[in-house]
């Protein structure tokens, strides 16, 4: 089952999106093109497989933090609810 993108802005700046995951969503393996901000919309846990291995981390709504170009990773929601987070990238 895949998480579900929604943008809600892009310009020649940002790409704003809205990800949403039910239990057990996954985004699919990816590589981040561009810098980018996350901000936790729900409190809960994120598995992320990447190429050093799988790990689980804890996300907590309205707690952002960033990451640089070039992530390489499957997003997993391993909760039995819902999980959303906004995802900006810098341009």
């Amino acid at each position: 089952m895949n998480a579900v993108p929604t943008l809600q802005i892009e310009n020649d700046r940002v790409i704003v999106t809205e990800w949403r995951f039910a239990p057990g969503a996954e985004t699919g393996h990816h590589v981040h093109a561009h810098d980018y901000v996350v901000v936790p919309m729900t409190t809960g846990i994120l598995r992320l497989e990447e190429p050093t291995g799988t790990r689980d981390v804890q996300l907590t709504a309205g707690v952002s933090y960033t990451r640089f170009t070039g992530v390489a990773h499957n997003v997993i929601n391993v909760n039995d609810f819902e999980f959303s987070f906004i995802e900006v990238e810098l341009k």
